[in-house]
């Protein structure tokens, strides 16, 4: 499934191979939370956007319109007219951060909708059956997402109970790759490490999953507000137990200089929502920086957003123009700056694949890492 394909330092080129098509990595999944892009940009518009990978979110869709009503629509895949590979998130983040009301048993948790506020329940299989009849390329397995800080005995004792869940989400898609009417027979299951930011708590827990031997293993609990040099420095810590011969995904990261960073310590896969929330108000990524095109030096520039850029947007329209949108509340507005800001994320994956394969990653790295977070 995945193949390395060369290193630099810690920094790893590789191919993943899927039932839905080849993934080069490092990538960046760009993040279809409810079936779609916010900001009006179709599953068609991806493809000219250099997108490889999709993430769609299990509770969400779940919620709303329903796992079977896609599975009586075939899938996914054809739902949102998309070909290429998707991953779909457990849910746990959602059904933590998101429901009210939630009660966790050792059986998985109880929790209101956010929608409707109708009591649901959701544990390791039922993800799993969800994530079935969506027929995704990846499922994530179902987790504890620990606010962080948490107490330490807190932390230990979710650490257990999610490798206990693992274990329970690896047999129920085995059993559901085994039914004749599973859509995606050859999904695949990564598992999540967590820990918080203790590190013998990380490390243990990266070693008791890495045994199960999964088709994939994220570091989860992190981008949730601890001080980005103690995300690295968990990082530094837990991928040395991480197997080698696997994908590694660091969840919901992040700024492009979190990106290379993440690289640059050996993980292969991103996905954030980031690049289209930021582009929604205004605040477009270049390659001199961060550009927030509602300032008024914009009003009269011809220039597009970015000058080295080739995306549809930078091709055909002024920062004028795209500020005249803002300004007049137009919704192509947020469609032709969420196409620029993920066209420069998808970008920025294809120039450090191209950096790992030429050898010159490091030279890349201290050229960009800091400088593509600076506000212009």
């Amino acid at each position: 499934m995945y193949t390395l394909l060369s290193q630099q330092g810690l920094a790893r080129r590789g191919r993943l191979d899927t039932v839905h098509g080849t993934v080069q990595t490092p990538v960046f999944m760009n993040v279809g939370t409810a079936a779609a892009i916010k900001g009006g940009v179709s599953s068609y518009d991806l493809v000219d956007l250099k997108c490889q990978v999709e993430l769609c979110n299990t509770y969400h869709l779940h919620i709303r319109p329903g796992d079977e009503l896609i599975y009586r629509r075939g899938g996914l895949h054809k739902f949102m007219g998309w070909e290429r590979p998707i991953l779909t998130d457990s849910g746990g983040f959602q059904v933590f951060s998101l429901a009210s009301l939630r009660k966790i048993k050792e059986e998985g948790v109880t929790f209101h909708s956010h929608v409707d506020g109708r009591i649901l329940f959701m544990g390791p299989e039922e993800s799993m059956q969800i994530q079935s009849h969506l027929g995704s390329t990846i499922a994530m397995a179902f987790d504890e997402c620990v606010e962080n800080p948490a107490p330490y005995e807190y932390a230990k004792q979710s650490c257990a109970r999610t490798v206990r869940w693992l274990k329970r989400c690896k047999a129920e898609m085995a059993r559901l790759n085994s039914l004749p009417e599973t859509l995606n027979p050859q999904q695949k299951l990564f598992g999540i490490n967590q820990g918080c930011t203790f590190d013998d708590l990380r490390i243990e827990h990266m070693k008791q999953i890495a045994e199960l031997d999964l088709d994939g293993y994220a570091i989860g609990g992190l981008a949730v507000g601890e001080p980005t040099q103690e995300m690295y420095h968990i990082l530094d810590v837990v991928l040395p137990y991480a197997p080698k011969e696997k994908p590694r995904y660091l969840m919901g990261v992040g700024t492009p200089s979190n990106i290379i960073e993440g690289v640059a310590r050996g993980i292969d896969m991103f996905d954030c929502v980031m690049p289209s929330r930021n582009a929604r108000h205004g605040h477009l990524n270049t390659w001199e920086g961060i550009r927030n095109i509602l300032n008024a030096k914009y009003a009269e520039d011809d220039r597009p957003i970015d000058e080295s850029c080739d995306c549809p947007t930078c091709r055909r329209h002024s920062r004028a123009y795209l500020r005249h949108l803002f300004k007049a509340n137009e919704l192509l507005a947020m469609r032709l700056a969420v196409m620029h800001n993920l066209y420069f994320y998808n970008t920025l994956m294809e120039r450090i694949r191209e950096a790992l394969d030429s050898g010159t990653f490091e030279e890349f790295r201290k050229q960009y890492s800091g400088l593509l977070d600076q506000r212009i």
